[in-house]
């Protein structure tokens, strides 16, 4: 390992993520942008927001992505030799209204608008034995005005926090959980901006959100959820989860715990 991401990996663990990474050249950027428009006009913009799922299984240059030699260098460096992809999706907000017409007579957000309440990754996945990782790949600039990530640095040094179904309208999480409001720190919360082509990580446990988009630009990222080859799914009859997509990105799987995976 070198000091650089040695370094990279202190401040992670301290921290809780790490942001404005490098990762696409500037030729990967316009391929990739390229090939998620093909999606777009096939599938179109509803589907495309949230619906791609483990389509890195399907499309190979998104399982490039996946592996590409700048993320696995730095989810190495975090989760050490042997690393398994657990699970990906392309989260897209889209310019949804017309500037004149997104905040309501107090200047105010109008409500509905798609955005991400607080949360933590690690109290959907069900995954114990080794913290869970997740990558943001942007491929559009990723700023503030159309919904960039928040998170609260150090947050993920607090365990598990209670979550509780969001009363706001518009939440884009799939089971429309939230953690309550007076449970964060939200005084203490820092965007994470990136430009097309960087990333950022963030510990499965660490508390993050991202506002609507009120910007007239798009605002598209790619997420990739990685665990150590030690990790292993929780069974919980309540809520059954199935990782169908697992890959072994790099390294060796001495614990085969997923063991529908493929290499």
């Amino acid at each position: 390992m070198t000091a650089s991401t040695t370094k990279l990996r202190e401040i992670y663990n301290q921290q809780g993520f790490l942001s404005a990474l490098p990762v696409l050249k500037e030729t990967e950027l316009i391929e990739a942008k390229h090939a998620f428009s093909e999606l777009e006009k096939e599938l179109g913009e509803e589907y495309t927001q949230y619906s791609l799922h483990n389509v890195h299984l399907q499309y190979p240059w998104v399982g490039g992505l996946t592996k590409h030699p700048q993320i696995i260098q730095v989810v190495k460096a975090i989760l050490g030799p042997d690393v398994i992809l657990l699970d990906s999706r392309f989260i897209c907000k889209y310019p949804t209204l017309k500037p004149d017409i997104q905040k309501n007579g107090d200047g105010e957000i109008k409500p509905g608008l798609p955005y991400v309440a607080w949360h933590q990754d690690m109290r959907y996945w069900g995954i114990a034995g080794g913290p869970v990782l997740s990558v943001w790949l942007a491929l559009d600039d990723s700023l503030q005005e159309n919904g960039a990530l928040q998170v609260i640095p150090g947050s993920h040094c607090a365990g598990m926090l209670p979550h509780r179904q969001a009363t706001r309208p518009g939440n884009m999480l799939s089971v429309n959980q939230e953690i309550p409001e007076e449970l964060v720190q939200a005084d203490e919360a820092v965007f994470c901006p990136l430009l097309a082509g960087q990333m950022s990580i963030h510990d499965g446990l660490l508390v993050h959100a991202s506002d609507a988009n009120t910007s007239q630009r798009r605002r598209c990222g790619f997420v990739i959820r990685y665990v150590s080859t030690c990790a292993y799914p929780i069974q919980d009859p309540d809520r059954p989860r199935k990782f169908a997509a697992t890959v072994l990105a790099c390294g060796t799987d001495l614990f085969n715990h997923f063991s529908n995976k493929t290499t």
